[in-house]
């Protein structure tokens, strides 16, 4: 097979609440806080799916103009999108991103990026998907970059401090 040169790959960028499924001509990038992303590939068939999604459990897809912001939705939406395309959900790998505490020692109540990690390794679980990596909880953002070519997902985690030291700079 010959290597794709990176100028015919087409990049999608993810919104929170998006959802994206494609072939290895792709490559998907998010920004993510509390938020959790799961990627789901096909190591084969070189197809994939990636999530960015909100708050865990389900919600009400059609009430939202993002139908991914509930991490169930956003999993029953790539699980279709996959199968759509005749990709077997139990030979792909899943990875984990995300989670992150945007706003560390606000009270003592578990907080939005943990409930959201939780959910995403307990849904890949409960449906026998293998969990080959994550990058789950601390403190600040990731940036991240799933190329479906090569199942790879880049991730870079930021402290808040170090954000806002960059921002500064930028501003001066």
């Amino acid at each position: 097979m010959t290597a794709m040169p990176d100028s015919k790959v087409i990049d999608i960028f993810l919104m929170p609440g998006d959802y994206f499924v494609g072939d290895e001509q792709y490559r998907v990038r998010t920004l993510l806080g509390s938020c959790v992303s799961v990627t789901l590939w096909h190591p084969r068939m070189r197809i994939g799916a990636m999530s960015h999604f909100q708050l865990p459990g389900e919600g009400r897809r059609r009430a939202h103009s993002q139908p991914g912001i509930y991490g169930a939705d956003a999993m029953q939406l790539m699980f279709a999108g996959l199968t759509s395309r005749g990709v077997p959900l139990m030979q792909c790998q899943g990875k984990i991103f995300g989670g992150g505490a945007m706003f560390p020692g606000r009270g003592k109540t578990v907080d939005i990026g943990t409930q959201n990690g939780d959910f995403a390794r307990s849904y890949l679980q409960q449906h026998d998907i293998t969990l080959v990596s994550e990058s789950l909880f601390g403190v600040g953002h990731r940036q991240l970059i799933f190329s479906i070519r090569s199942g790879e997902v880049l991730s870079r985690q930021v402290a808040p401090e170090l954000a806002l030291v960059g921002a500064t700079k930028k501003k001066g």
